[in-house]
């Protein structure tokens, strides 16, 4: 794993820099990612190219929640593999199931999904990330 000097990733309250002589560390609760090196190349021989991605995944516990609620919304077997990476589609789901799942959504988690929302989910970790940006504007 290469490791670029200067660069930082900060949250609210929290800040971790990597720096060559530091282990890579977690975050949990992040919420945005900033980048910046004040070099323009890297110098590890042989890296052509270097990628970031950073996932702020859902709760575990939002993402199960949504996963019972596409089963069940979609008539799928309990043993049925449903995980945050499951496409609705390739479970079987059309554009009204889609729309019943977050109706069922809107009704487990007392929450309201605008239109355009809606049409922007299509996993469950999409739904289970808008829930919880959803949850967490509510309560603000």
């Amino acid at each position: 794993m290469a490791s670029i000097a200067g660069m930082s990733i900060s949250a609210p309250s929290r800040s971790l820099s990597f720096n060559q002589s530091q282990p890579t560390k977690l975050i949990s609760g992040l919420k945005s990612v900033s980048f910046s090196t004040q070099r323009k190349s890297f110098s590890s021989p042989g890296l052509r190219s270097l990628r970031f991605r950073v996932s702020c995944a859902a709760k575990p516990e939002t993402i199960e929640k949504v996963c019972e609620i596409v089963k069940k919304q979609l008539a799928l077997s309990d043993d049925s593999a449903v995980t945050a990476e499951s496409k609705f589609s390739e479970l079987g789901a059309d554009s009204l199931d889609t729309v019943e799942i977050v109706m069922g959504l809107e009704e487990a988690f007392g929450i309201s999904v605008e239109e355009e929302n809606a049409q922007s989910i299509t996993n469950v970790q999409d739904a289970a990330d808008m829930i919880e940006k959803l949850v967490e504007n509510k309560s603000a």
